[in-house]
């Protein structure tokens, strides 16, 4: 009988520090990734005059602002900003449980994609827990449209993402990107892509007090008629990647892995939150799992293990 692979929580192995720019405010900004017990999830800790600090759960129900980046609030004025990068390698390695302690009100953008947070998980490592995993099992389907923009999650024999993009310049076009999510896809396919803004938008930003932050060193930078940036692309397709990469982190604030699958098209933070929304407010669209010990996996449990395999902690 096949192993159950994938069946027990997981959390950091040792503490991680990164230390980089917010990139719409523009300020140094600085995280400390540390281990938590089982069941704790995904928790952001800020600033506080409380020693303890101020914590705010990586939850949907938490997001208080999609424009240009997914923010996170306590609901009493704490907050924390562009969070969907980190969530992503968070999600993507299959990290269930982890406090990142933070001394300002942005995650740093570093080079605009997940790879350095990737490379800091891998780095403190991820070690398994006693506690079983638990999943989101998508039951039906459940879509949200907004004009040309939709998004929609299914049911699908593990987690899997089908993204399609579309802009008004023929650098970009109209983009597709299919992958079977694992933490080996995602290192390999996603974790690179960087975010990607128009030289056209930068003044109005800049006097909306956005992108006080953003540099050719953390962002694709598109002129009228190609890429700015010296080195190029790192994919072909790397603007629809990063879009899939955005929705595996607004998605992590399911607050479990999902079992299903997530199209969307044209969208973006605000699309991918309302999904989720949409998800939890069906009781008959969505159940949560437990993943079964190895030797308690028989036939009838056989397809939820088989899809349990995609988020083993330790796959490559």
């Amino acid at each position: 009988m096949m192993g159950f692979v994938g069946a027990r929580q997981t959390t950091l192995a040792n503490e991680v520090v990164l230390t980089g720019t917010g990139v719409h405010t523009g300020a140094p900004a600085s995280i400390v990734l540390t281990p938590a017990e089982a069941d704790t999830g995904i928790r952001f800790v800020l600033p506080s005059p409380c020693e303890e600090g101020i914590e705010v759960p990586a939850d949907y129900r938490a997001v208080s602002n999609v424009t240009l980046c997914t923010v996170l609030s306590d609901g009493n004025g704490a907050s924390v900003a562009t969070v969907e990068h980190l969530l992503a390698a968070i999600r993507g390695l299959c990290v269930d449980n982890v406090l990142v302690e933070i001394d300002s009100g942005e995650v740093p953008i570093m080079d605009g994609s997940s790879k350095p947070f990737v490379d800091a998980i891998d780095e403190g490592g991820i070690v398994e827990l006693d506690a079983p995993r638990r999943f989101i099992k998508i039951l039906k389907p459940v879509r949200v449209d907004e004009g040309q923009c939709w998004g929609e999650l299914t049911p699908y024999n593990g987690f899997r993402l089908e993204v399609e993009i579309e802009f008004d310049t023929a650098i970009i076009g109209r983009q597709r990107y299919a992958l079977d999510v694992n933490p080996g896809a995602f290192r390999q396919e996603l974790a690179r892509a960087r975010t990607f803004g128009f030289m056209s938008d930068v003044e109005r930003l800049w006097a909306a007090g956005l992108a006080l932050g953003a540099s050719l060193e953390n962002t694709i930078a598109i002129g009228e008629d190609r890429v700015i940036n010296r080195e190029g692309l790192r994919y072909a397709d790397e603007f629809v990647r990063h879009k899939a990469l955005d929705a595996i982190g607004d998605l992590a604030l399911a607050g479990a892995p999902i079992l299903g699958a997530f199209r969307s098209k044209r969208g973006g933070h605000r699309l991918n939150n309302l999904v989720l929304k949409a998800l939890f407010a069906d009781e008959e669209a969505w159940t949560m799992v437990e993943a079964p010990r190895a030797r308690e996996v028989g036939h009838a449990e056989m397809g939820l293990g088989i899809a349990a395999a995609n988020f083993a902690a330790n796959s490559t």
